[in-house]
């Protein structure tokens, strides 16, 4: 059984991008690459804020959803309240 991640990334022009993956390292790389997201490629490099394990795919994917509609202060908030992952 694949652990499904929800994670929040934070691009070079300090906009917040919020995804899910089962492979948080290869995900990290296509988005420095330009590869995995038409949005971060053109605000390059990214940085790893926050990252949540999910029990699956549909639980992630509903997590994403809730982050998402985040307002950018809510949003921020929640990377404090919940922890800072660095990579």
């Amino acid at each position: 059984m694949k652990k499904w991640i929800v994670y929040i990334l934070r691009c070079s022009d300090k906009t917040l991008y919020t995804g899910i993956t089962n492979d948080l390292d290869r995900r990290l790389m296509l988005h420095q690459n330009g590869v995995a997201s038409r949005y971060t490629r053109s605000r390059l490099p990214v940085k790893l804020q926050h990252q949540e394990q999910c029990r699956s795919r549909s639980e992630a994917l509903k997590k994403e959803y809730v982050l998402k509609q985040l307002k950018r202060i809510e949003k921020e908030a929640y990377i404090r309240n919940h922890g800072y992952k660095d990579r």
